[in-house]
């Protein structure tokens, strides 16, 4: 959330606050900028949605979704920098980051990268070390978090294919992107009620998460988030923050 910039219009974030409980708000590297910072955190207050910092690689021209090499130090001041920045502006509205859910190819790289796993944990550790992180469920940067003794919130995701590793399925390939409804309310299903997911080969892939993520750039994003909502209702599962 929070991904526009300047005249840079992107996702469709005020459709999609009435769906969630957590937003993952960009803080200007990969997306996003002052302005569209502090609008998103006084959307997140308005509709009762817990607000967590989405640093990235500082890539604007890629989304933040190529990889980039920074030295363990360069990495950690570029974390750091992006998370005061969001934690400034939203304890200047009189409320606070509850997480920090790293964005695009830093997510994948510290799911299975020991360093930048460590960076990051020093990093949010160093702002503050209440802070909870999320991260991919069943990932290297899972244990590592909980061998540090920061709490780790496992994520799964509604509108990503996966590997049979357990891995999401590389946007470079095709099928990586869920963008019908149908489709990716079963993944969901599948992930919440039988604890493990569909890989792109078919394979059963075990996993435990307790916070599902969606795309805000994703244009099929509210029509699979009104799906979600109508078969939550049926089975009975009642959404919530994970605070």
């Amino acid at each position: 959330m929070g991904e526009s910039f300047g005249n840079y219009k992107i996702g469709n974030d005020l459709d999609i606050f009435p769906y969630i409980t957590s937003s993952n708000i960009a803080c200007g590297f990969h997306g996003g900028d002052p302005l569209h910072m502090e609008r998103t955190i006084m959307e997140s207050l308005l509709h009762h949605v817990q607000v967590g910092a989405h640093p990235g690689f500082p890539d604007l021209a890629g989304f933040g979704r190529r990889k980039m090499d920074l030295p363990a130090a360069e990495l950690k001041a570029v974390v750091k920098y992006q998370v005061a920045a969001i934690k400034g502006v939203a304890e200047s509205l009189g409320t606070s980051v509850v997480y920090v859910k790293p964005h695009g190819a830093l997510y994948n790289l510290a799911a299975d990268d020991e360093s930048i796993s460590l960076t990051l944990v020093k990093a949010v550790r160093e702002m503050d070390p209440e802070l909870m992180m999320v991260g991919l469920a069943g990932s290297l940067f899972q244990e590592i978090c909980t061998t540090e003794g920061m709490r780790f919130v496992p994520e799964a995701f509604a509108d990503r294919k996966y590997e049979a590793n357990g891995r999401l399925r590389s946007r470079s390939l095709e099928h990586a992107i869920l963008q019908d409804a149908n489709t990716a309310v079963a993944q969901v299903m599948e992930i919440v009620l039988n604890k493990q997911v569909i890989a792109h080969d078919g394979t059963l892939v075990p996993i435990i998460a307790q916070t599902i993520c969606i795309h805000g750039d994703n244009p099929a994003a509210v029509n699979i988030l009104l799906a979600l909502d109508t078969a939550f209702e049926q089975q009975g599962i009642i959404k919530k923050g994970f605070k």
